[in-house]
């Protein structure tokens, strides 16, 4: 019998058959307090909670949950605990062993105290190849040179949920265009049908309807690859019309972006990614029964096959290099050989990187700025110049930021004050750049070996350095130190004595002796 059916039978022994509150408690066997809570009201009053800690969650994991929950006021707002990922932490943190329903269920009071509320989606259906979805979204990193907040490309298969993230520093439509051009390389196909929000980098601008005027550079980019794109409505209504990868973007930075990451660089971000996306295909999606990795291996079989050549999404751009032998790009500026001022060169700008090219050769390459009013100098651009302006070589801006990348080695430095002490300030200075010059026929690795033997030889001279740099070359191995000399006692030979000679001394004098008394006697005769 449970606690409701109780309390209608003591409710219907007092009221209709007259019974007694005592009578009523001795012949159901409970307590008189029962009776007068069933009496006061049909439905039993709810249980208090005890006071007890709790064995599983314990006070103290409730306390450090609290703090999470505390300190995700101030982190991004889509790159919070939820309760899936706290019970993850508490299970790797903490060994935790309750079940997953009872951290959610603490943390989803705890977060309808903060006031949160709950979104409602529409299932959809999707046929195998025919869509996926782009979306943009950030999330912050913590680079060597700080905090920075990082744009991830997102492209999501329908019906797999196979997804594809890679970070950019900005959204800029090279970025736009290379995500597309790695997606479909990761994917190994192309989609019939590709979804987007209205970005700049797409749409020019918003028609009536559905209807937009979409920028030349994606036009390109669909002819090439031959798929269709659709666009959502503006506003609240296209909100989630793309729900699968907004749901894919909420459940990535949450799972692999969460505590905030720390990495060198983009390269090895991203490959931190490529990671990221294997161990997902291995996850089965809630509310279907195949992990991803299957489902992909039916859809994969119904992409359109690549172009035979992939789409150049680096932007094309015609450049004059001013006086200081730089091209500027978005107010940021590139150093190419100062043979070249005053002439047009042609920079492919890709997103990581800027390609400088003249008479179809490469002739400067640069990691790409992102900011404004930076310049990226390469010492070796400038060595013609500098040989005719030897005292600029100090204080000149390429020297200094190669100080600061580590490509000038110490070695360097000491070798240059030797050059000027022999040399002087002008000629030592130019010695040096005779050796920088090396570096475009020689390995840098053998380069720097070859100056630092001259300088244990004491040879401080560029045609010394030349020299030993020929031999490294041809042997390609380290040349012995100078002062091994071992093995040459094969060589010696006793000291030469001048002792006989001395016989030749005696006719030598008389013969001086006698020459002027034959002289004075062909005279006088």
């Amino acid at each position: 019998m449970t606690k409701m059916e109780l309390f209608e039978n003591i409710r219907r022994d007092f009221s209709i058959h007259g019974k007694s509150r005592r009578q009523i408690a001795r012949e159901r066997n409970v307590h008189r307090r029962t009776v007068r809570q069933a009496l006061a009201s049909p439905i039993p009053p709810a249980r208090k909670a005890h006071a007890r800690e709790p064995k599983v969650l314990t006070n103290f994991m409730r306390k450090t949950v609290d703090l999470w929950l505390d300190q995700d006021k101030n982190a991004p707002r889509k790159q919070r605990h939820t309760a899936k990922r706290i019970f993850q932490r508490l299970k790797d943190e903490f060994d935790f062993t309750g079940a997953k329903s009872t951290v959610r269920h603490y943390v989803g009071v705890r977060r309808r105290e903060l006031g949160f509320g709950q979104m409602a989606f529409i299932p959809l259906d999707h046929l195998p190849g025919h869509e996926a979805e782009v979306d943009w979204y950030e999330a912050k990193v913590e680079f060597p040179w700080g905090l920075e907040k990082v744009q991830f490309f997102q492209m999501r298969a329908c019906f797999s949920g196979r997804e594809f993230h890679m970070a950019f520093p900005n959204q800029s439509q090279q970025a736009f265009l290379e995500g597309h051009l790695k997606a479909f390389a990761y994917f190994g196909g192309v989609f019939d049908t590709v979804r987007y929000d209205n970005l700049s980098s797409a749409v020019k601008r918003v028609l009536k309807g559905r209807s937009r005027n979409q920028t030349d550079r994606f036009l390109a980019l669909r002819s090439h690859y031959l798929f269709q794109s659709e666009f959502c409505l503006v506003g609240k209504e296209g909100a989630h019309e793309k729900g699968g990868v907004e749901g894919g973007v909420g459940h990535f930075r949450r799972n692999h972006l969460v505590p905030v990451p720390s990495f060198k660089n983009y390269d090895d971000l991203n490959h931190y990614l490529k990671d990221c996306m294997a161990k997902d295909d291995q996850r089965i999606i809630v509310g279907k029964c195949s992990p991803i990795s299957e489902d992909w291996s039916e859809e994969s079989q119904k992409l359109r096959q690549l172009p035979a050549e992939p789409f150049q999404s680096h932007e094309l751009l015609n450049l004059r290099l001013d006086t200081k032998g730089r091209i500027s790009i978005n107010t940021n500026h590139y150093s190419a050989p100062i043979t070249l001022v005053g002439r047009k060169v042609e920079a492919r700008v890709h997103t990581h990187k800027v390609e400088i090219f003249h008479g179809g050769k490469l002739v400067g390459k640069h990691d790409r700025l992102h900011g404004k009013y930076l310049e990226s100098l390469q010492l070796d651009h400038y060595l013609e110049l500098l040989q005719r302006k030897p005292g600029a070589l100090e204080r000149s801006k390429p020297l200094t930021q190669a100080r600061k990348k580590n490509q000038w080695p110490d070695i360097y430095d000491s070798f240059w004050r030797e050059l000027k002490e022999r040399y002087g300030a002008a000629e030592g200075t130019r010695q040096l750049l005779g050796i920088l010059m090396l570096h475009r026929s020689h390995d840098q690795d053998l380069v720097h070996t070859a100056v630092k033997l001259a300088g244990e030889y004491g040879s401080f001279e560029a045609r010394a350095v030349k020299l030993l740099l020929d031999q490294l070359s041809k042997s390609e191995v380290t040349a012995p130190p100078l002062q091994d000399l071992e093995g040459l006692e094969k060589y010696d030979r006793p000291k030469g004595s001048l002792n006989k000679y001395d016989i030749l001394i005696g006719p030598m004098k008389i013969a001086q002796i006698l020459s002027p008394l034959a002289l004075l006697w062909e005279a006088l005769v």
